[in-house]
């Protein structure tokens, strides 16, 4: 059986929010006969165990793990990595020790040798190693389509001398407001809303640099997997699919991928299903939930803003403040405020979201807008209060507020005022009427696309054959 399996090595960006979909695409190549090797980085692997055990890292009889390395100095916190030491370190250091692996692998008698290689479209490592091994490989660009294409015009707005800026002042002098209208394919676009990493006075600067190479990288490659759907962001995949004709929207993954196998679990924090029974007792479309992602930070000024936003919105909320999330410092709440929310207010360190997103007492979510967040309320029709921090969120909250018509934007530097204003207009003020409506219509066409016959099914079918030429 073994020697006929095809066998598919997955290597996901070593951050949270890269190693869900790439799970997710894991377990649906999996259902479809695919021998699987995830491979995490060590530091993540170790969070792994710590987070849900060593059964955790067990995987299936064709569904093994195996880390890497990621050639930062050895550590056991339990927090995600400094972005732009692990972008810098997994491009310098990874492609050795993946290479070692492949060669493990394919030496292990009792394993199917490697036929494809899926990577993460920023893990370069991947696909050069493919190359060096001559196997098929295929990306999975993990952020939305659209902030790809606004990474790929980073080079454009260098050359225009836009970016980088000459001094600070342009944060606050109104630089940023300046409309784009040049992007094809990208319309009623501001300075502001292209993703965030070209905030910069640096021409050396590192994320700068790093993703407007990563992102030509990708596009120059063979073959790249959107976690989108058609529908959503058709205008921006036409003109992505002129440049590099094989792309795949196979998304939302998360939805795809649901019901299968549930023990198969990404998650680098302890999840509290707690807050699950805390729901059962709520009314449907009642409460607030609240969760900024895995890698924002904020200063506790913003945090008891949010916080008091929600305290006098008078509406039950789930808030989920994740160890980090204030800079430099543990989260205190004043207990008048802990007062103020007895019984309506469950405050949690993490949670199951998808399950939490699928409740039927969910009735808005107040999100960082990173893009798996983002899918996952699409899925689920759930609308959104957006309070993006980097990287692609201000592209996804611009793009959510205009184009897809189910959110809302809060202001960057957050009052509780507009945290109590926002929550009241979505859940029951005539704007928040249609937000809602148009969060419910997004539902259908994102579950149409997942449905048999749909774009997504369709077009995962196709990535198998062509692109990882299986079957």
């Amino acid at each position: 059986m073994s020697s006929i399996k095809s066998h598919a090595v997955c290597l996901p960006f070593p951050a949270q929010g890269h190693i869900n979909p790439m799970m997710q695409l894991a377990k649906l190549l999996h259902s479809r006969g695919f021998y699987i090797t995830f491979v995490n980085s060590e530091f993540n692997h170790r969070r792994l165990i710590r987070s849900r055990g060593e059964e955790a890292v067990k995987g299936l009889p064709d569904f093994r793990y195996e880390a890497i390395p990621d050639g930062l100095p050895p550590s056991d916190s339990d927090a995600t990595q400094c972005v732009p030491a692990i972008c810098d370190s997994t491009r310098k250091n990874c492609l050795a020790p993946f290479l070692e692996l492949l060669s493990k692998l394919n030496s292990s008698p009792q394993l199917p040798p490697v036929t494809c290689i899926v990577c993460d479209g920023i893990m370069n490592c991947g696909t050069k190693a493919a190359q060096l091994i001559g196997v098929p490989y295929v990306q999975l660009w993990t952020s939305s389509t659209v902030s790809f294409l606004g990474f790929l015009h980073y080079k454009e707005l260098a050359q225009r001398g836009i970016v980088p800026f000459k001094d600070e002042g342009f944060v606050s002098d109104g630089t940023l407001e300046m409309p784009i209208d040049w992007i094809p394919g990208m319309p009623n676009m501001r300075l502001k809303d292209l993703p965030s990493l070209i905030r910069t006075t640096d021409p050396e600067d590192t994320m700068f640099n790093y993703v407007m190479e990563v992102s030509q990288e990708c596009l120059n490659s063979s073959s790249i997997i959107f976690n989108t759907f058609d529908e959503f962001e058709k205008e921006v995949l036409q003109v992505i699919a002129s440049k590099s004709p094989n792309i795949y929207a196979i998304g939302p993954l998360t939805s795809l991928s649901r019901n299968l196998h549930n023990s198969l679990n990404s998650s680098l924090w302890k999840e509290d299903t707690s807050c699950i029974e805390w729901l059962n007792t709520m009314k449907p479309k009642s409460v607030v939930y609240v969760n900024y992602g895995s890698v924002t930070v904020m200063s506790n000024h913003h945090l008891e803003e949010f916080a008091w936003g929600l305290a006098n919105s008078k509406y039950p909320f789930l808030w989920v403040i994740r160890p980090g999330v204030v800079m430099g410092e543990s989260v205190i709440l004043p207990r008048e405020f802990m007062e103020a929310i007895k019984g309506r207010g469950f405050i949690t360190s993490w949670c199951p979201q998808q399950q939490v997103l699928s409740h039927l007492a969910i009735g808005v979510f107040l999100t960082h807008c990173g893009w798996n967040s983002l899918l996952e309320a699409v899925s689920e029709g759930v609308p959104l209060i957006c309070w993006p921090f980097f990287g692609d969120q201000q592209t996804n909250c611009r793009y959510s507020c205009t184009t897809w018509g189910n959110g809302m934007e809060i202001n960057p530097d957050v009052k509780s005022k507009d945290v109590e204003a926002l929550i009241k207009e979505i859940m029951a003020g005539d704007n928040g009427q249609r937000i809602r409506q148009k969060a419910l219509e997004w539902k259908k066409k994102a579950k149409y696309a997942i449905s048999v016959g749909g774009s997504s099914i369709t077009n995962f079918d196709r990535m198998i054959k062509e692109a990882l030429r299986q079957g």
